[in-house]
């Protein structure tokens, strides 16, 4: 298992992983971030394993570099798992704000070298994702499937765990409506962000 005993695990993103942690007495929020620290020490008791979220709502991944040793090399975590992306494809439909797949993949390379070049931490990266609801989210797909494209690319480049929520969610979607997963396409309802740690959990616990 990739956990061991005594290891600090860092949670770094957007809403999806911030969701609520600044407003919570244990700042690990309500989604999958939560449920994947309360789920594996539940199974694990006898492991002392420090979770912790610096997600922010809003944030694309020029924001994450941006305060990258504050928010992570500082911490000296031993993983750090990362879900960005959506925020760098929604500002170009709702603000004409537009994220070149060339500065995304750039500033997405900037900091996994500073994990690699100032830590020991082990890299997990998350897929970003759009599910087809509303309609105009359908739209997105041409301008996040390159950036998915460049993740995979750097998650291939730095060795990195990768995990596939984009298709994961499409195929969740295929069993039960998309609304189900992610009410606006985005941000995942309950049972999105079961999904999201039941997959994690799963990796970890596999390696």
């Amino acid at each position: 298992m990739l956990i061991k005993d005594g290891m600090t695990v860092l949670f770094q993103g957007d809403s999806i992983t911030d969701c609520g942690r600044r407003e919570d007495e244990f700042a690990m929020g309500v989604g999958y971030a939560m449920r994947i620290a309360s789920d594996f020490t539940a199974r694990f008791p006898h492991l002392k394993v420090n979770f912790i979220n610096r997600g922010i709502g809003g944030n694309r991944v020029c924001d994450l570099k941006n305060r990258w040793n504050e928010d992570c090399i500082s911490l000296k975590p031993d993983i750090v798992s990362i879900l960005i992306g959506i925020n760098d494809v929604w500002r170009r439909y709702d603000n004409n704000d537009p994220t070149a797949v060339e500065d995304f993949k750039s500033d997405y390379r900037d900091i996994l070298t500073q994990i690699k070049d100032k830590t020991n931490a082990k890299i997990i990266i998350c897929e970003p994702f759009v599910l087809p609801y509303p309609d105009d989210r359908i739209k997105w797909r041409e301008d996040l499937d390159p950036k998915i494209q460049a993740i995979r690319e750097l998650a291939c480049e730095f060795s990195a765990i990768y995990i596939p929520l984009d298709g994961m969610f499409a195929a969740a979607s295929a069993m039960q409506p998309s609304k189900n997963w992610a009410n606006d396409g985005v941000h995942p309802t309950p049972a999105g962000h079961a999904l999201i740690a039941d997959a994690w959990l799963k990796v970890v616990s596999e390696i």
